[in-house]
C-alpha cells in the first residue's frame, strides 16, 4: 500500500521502550522531564535516520499516538563537562508507539545538487531503508532512547485517544531553522508552537508557519555539492532498486 503514496511522502510505525522528547535548549545539565508528545524536530531526526542526503527536507506532516500516554521516573549518570558522572532524575515516557507521516522537499540552498533532484530514486532507497528499518540506528528524542520502525498505513488500528477529541498543550518546542536548509540565512532559529491532539493525531505547523522563534546563536551553512555528495543514482544502482 506503500506505493499509492506521493513520489515523495512515507508512513511508518515507530515505537520503543522509553522516549524523552525536550526542548534542547534545557538540555545543558540538571532534571529532564519529557513531553507527552514527540516534538517535530525528534521525528525529523528519524526521518532523517531512515534516509537522508543534503539534497532533501523531510516535513514531518503528522504522528498519531497509538498507545496511552505514560511516564517512568528513573535515575540516571549522566556525563558533566568535566568528564565525570553526576546523578539526575529524568522523567521518561515509557511504552510508546506511533505513527508518522512525513514527506521529503528539495533543499533549495545547495543549487548545485540540482541534477540530483530525482523524485522516484530518492523515494525508492527511502522505502527500502524504511523496510530494513532505517540507514542509521533510530532514537526516539535521545541516545538514551533506542527505536524501531517499519512501514505502516497511517491511520490504520486502534488508538489510545481516537475517542478523544481535543487535547490542547502549552507552548512547546517545534524544531530548528538550520541555515544549510534555509537560502540568505547564517543563524539558527528555534522555533515554538502550541499543539492541539485531536482524535488522537497530531498535525503539525509547517515550519515556515511557527509564530514563535528564538535566536539560538550565529551558523555557518553546511557546504554540499557533487563533489563531496554521491549521486542518488549511484545509490539506487548500488542498491539495486527501481523507481
Amino acid at each position: 500500500m506503500m506505493n499509492a503514496l506521493p513520489k515523495n511522502t512515507i508512513e511508518f510505525r515507530l515505537w520503543g521502550r522509553y522516549a524523552l522528547f525536550t526542548d534542547p535548549l534545557t538540555k545543558i545539565g540538571g532534571e529532564k522531564c519529557s513531553y507527552h508528545l514527540p516534538t517535530y524536530e525528534a521525528l525529523k531526526g528519524v526521518c532523517k535516520s531512515i534516509y537522508w542526503k543534503p539534497t532533501i527536507i523531510w516535513v514531518v506532516d503528522a504522528v498519531r499516538v497509538v498507545k496511552r500516554i505514560r511516564t517512568q521516573t528513573k535515575g540516571t549518570k549522566p556525563l558533566e563537562f568535566s568528564g565525570r558522572n553526576t546523578l539526575a532524575i529524568y522523567t521518561f515516557l515509557s511504552d510508546v508507539e506511533y505513527q508518522v507521516r512525513a514527506h521529503f522537499i528539495w533543499n533549495e540552498r545547495h543549487e548545485s545538487l540540482e541534477r540530483d533532484r530525482i523524485d522516484g530514486k530518492h523515494f525508492a532507497i527511502a522505502k527500502r531503508m524504511l523496510e530494513r528499518g532505517g540507514r542509521q540506528d533510530i532514537f526516539l528524542g535521545t541516545r538514551d532512547c533506542q527505536g524501531y520502525v517499519a512501514p505502516c498505513v497511517f491511520g490504520e488500528g486502534s488508538g489510545a485517544y481516537d475517542g478523544d477529541h481535543e487535547i490542547g498543550y502549552g507552548l512547546m518546542f517545534h524544531g530548528f531553522d538550520y541555515p544549510d536548509e534555509k537560502k540568505g540565512s547564517d543563524e539558527l532559529y528555534a522555533r515554538f508552537w502550541y499543539p492541539t491532539l485531536k482524535k488522537g493525531m497530531l498535525t503539525f505547523d509547517r515550519p515556515e508557519d511557527c509564530k514563535h522563534r528564538k535566536l539560538v546563536r550565529k551558523m555557518d551553512p553546511k557546504t554540499f555539492g557533487t563533489e563531496n555528495v554521491r549521486s542518488v543514482e549511484l545509490d539506487a544502482e548500488e542498491l539495486g532498486v527501481a523507481e
